[in-house]
């Protein structure tokens, strides 16, 4: 009896508290979170363009290349601009490197004239076609030169240019002493060919350095010395 009545007990208990509406707490309403939301202004899709926000959509440049692009193209056009100043450069190399077109030089008279130096003296020679005299301050080189060596230094242009007997030779010369003059009488015969006819006379005077003043001076004295070099000799008591 008495467990039926605590039974009954219980379950209108459980009936009463199933038929009370208890209150539910408020739901939170979801607010929209500024961080999830969309961005409202245009921003370019194509990957590392970090242009203005500020700009304007339609005055931004749009650019069809990537970065990487656009830097080999940067690279190929500087090394394309360094090719075309390495093939100027060429260019120029071998247009230096052609010998120099060298024209004769001839008075109106048919001479070619040609200045020599040797040591202290200086020789003005001019050559016209002609039978091979040579006259050395108005005077046969015969009689002017009485040393054969002089004679045969006068004549070696000639000689290696296979002209002896074709030319007349008239020199001016002055200072230093016989050997001097001869050499810058040498020296002056071969320019003067040289400028009569390059294509022929050069290349042999060149190749015997004819062509080249002879920088050979006496040396001078020194203070102290007996000669240029030569000293007192040593004495020790």
């Amino acid at each position: 009896m008495m467990q039926r009545r605590v039974a009954t007990t219980h379950e209108m208990l459980c009936r009463h508290l199933s038929s009370m509406s208890l209150p539910r707490p408020p739901q939170r309403r979801e607010e929209p979170d500024s961080r999830r939301k969309w961005r409202t202004h245009a921003i370019p899709l194509e990957f590392g363009d970090y242009t203005d926000d500020s700009t304007p959509v339609d005055e931004q440049p749009v650019s069809s290349l990537y970065p990487w692009e656009e830097e080999e193209l940067e690279l190929s056009e500087e090394v394309k601009e360094m090719q075309e100043q390495e093939n100027a450069q060429k260019s120029r190399w071998l247009e230096n490197a052609k010998p120099p077109v060298r024209e004769s030089i001839i008075d109106d008279r048919g001479r070619a004239y040609g200045r020599g130096g040797r040591k202290t003296a200086s020789a003005r020679v001019w050559i016209q076609p002609g039978l091979g005299n040579v006259v050395v301050n108005r005077k046969d080189f015969v009689d002017y030169f009485e040393r054969f060596t002089d004679r045969e230094l006068i004549l070696q242009p000639l000689a290696a240019t296979g002209t002896c007997g074709k030319f007349d030779v008239t020199a001016t010369v002055e200072g230093g002493g016989h050997t001097g003059q001869a050499g810058a009488i040498r020296h002056g015969l071969a320019r003067a060919l040289n400028h009569y006819n390059p294509d022929s006379y050069r290349p042999p005077l060149k190749r015997l350095g004819y062509l080249t003043r002879d920088p050979r001076k006496v040396e001078r004295k020194k203070v102290g010395h007996l000669k240029a070099r030569k000293k007192p000799q040593w004495v020790k008591r």
